[in-house]
């Protein structure tokens, strides 16, 4: 079996707002190699699953397991060595660093994971040939347009080679146009050693996905999925 991440009874509640409970007793295990979309309405607790499933967030109970390992959501050090290691994300807002130029973005998230200057140089120029943006890698967010700067945001999630990319409505803000383009790229990333999970509103971008899971009241169930 090559499934990679495990949801067990995970439940979420926020009681500071009237006990509400946002995740119900959800299991789920993903598999490397598949692409998941999630979908569901406004508030079903897509971003808080998508930020628990990478660390962000922690359940009110129930277990995340990571590689056979169960994730101790009390070791904050180690977790963060874990989604910087296995992690790739992307948003919605392109969350880029406006005072630095689409190569320095990809380049210091490099260095953030401990990467060698030299290394992360090179990989940021690999990335942005491969996302067709060479000629754009001296302009500033503010200088490129939202289907570039969510190319970036990609681009910025690959260079630590991540087996777990997870994307929370990355197209939201963008065009149709945009939006398929951006599809493209994120699921030409699939491969055999991945995992590509992302939220989305769109019926169609949630159609291209091997398996759609579906979020409603809090509890989750697949449709559609292909083996």
């Amino acid at each position: 079996m090559n499934n990679y991440i495990e949801i067990q009874r995970i439940n979420k509640k926020y009681f500071d707002q009237k006990n509400l409970v946002v995740l119900k007793n959800i299991n789920f295990k993903f598999k490397k190699g598949k692409t998941y979309s999630l979908v569901g309405p406004s508030g079903s607790g897509k971003s808080t699953l998508l930020n628990i499933l990478s660390l962000i967030d922690r359940p009110t109970s129930g277990n995340l397991i990571i590689n056979n390992k169960k994730v101790n959501f009390d070791s904050i050090d180690d977790n963060d060595k874990l989604r910087s290691e296995n992690f790739g994300i992307i948003y919605q807002e392109k969350n880029l660093l406006n005072d630095f130029t689409a190569k320095e973005n990809i380049y210091l998230a490099g260095i953030a994971n401990g990467k060698s200057s030299n290394e992360s140089l090179n990989l940021s120029d690999k990335i942005l040939k491969k996302l067709k943006l060479i000629n754009r890698s001296k302009h500033f967010p503010s200088q490129l347009s939202g289907g570039e700067n969510q190319r970036i945001a990609i681009g910025r999630a690959l260079i630590n080679s991540p087996n777990i990319i997870i994307a929370d409505e990355p197209s939201g803000n963008l065009d149709h146009k945009n939006a398929k383009e951006f599809f493209k790229l994120l699921l030409n990333l699939k491969s055999k050693n991945k995992i590509i999970i992302y939220a989305t509103h769109n019926r169609y971008f949630a159609n291209l996905a091997d398996c759609r899971l579906q979020l409603v009241n809090g509890r989750l169930r697949s449709i559609n999925a292909r083996k």
